[in-house]
């Protein structure tokens, strides 16, 4: 008679480079980079994009950080009354970004707290290694 045991379930490989990943679902608090719009407006990001349709005006992100176009009068609106938010982001903040990690369901947190906790890391301009050869390269 076979005994049959079923294997124990393999975790998630772990990325290289876990700061570079917008979503993070490795426990049950889910969380996700999200960058601000109003931000670069601000500081008059060159990757954001505006043009008119429809008799409003939209602006957008060349690099596609996020992928959502928004009404530049709503945006503004909301900026001056209160705050127009974050959207979440499709691709790495660039280091120029005003970036954030949004936490979703908190009360799921378990005893053994955040199983990414590089996914927290903000997004650096450069590496924070660098790698020098010495000697000749053949």
């Amino acid at each position: 008679m076979k005994s049959t045991t079923t294997a124990p379930p393999t975790p998630a490989p772990l990325p290289l480079r876990p700061q570079d990943e917008v979503e993070c679902r490795r426990c049950e608090v889910h969380c996700d980079k999200v960058v601000h719009p109003a931000a670069c407006v601000a500081q008059a990001c060159p990757y954001a994009y505006v043009y008119d349709a429809f008799g409003h005006r939209y602006m957008g992100c060349l690099q596609r950080v996020f992928d959502v176009e928004i009404d530049v009068d709503v945006l503004m609106t909301l900026e001056r009354h209160g705050r127009f938010g974050a959207v979440r982001a499709r691709r790495t903040p660039l280091p120029r970004c005003h970036a954030e990690v949004a936490s979703c369901y908190d009360a799921r947190e378990d005893e053994f707290g955040c199983r990414n906790p590089e996914f927290f890391e903000v997004v650096q301009d450069r590496p924070s290694f660098r790698v020098i050869a010495s000697g000749r390269l053949a």
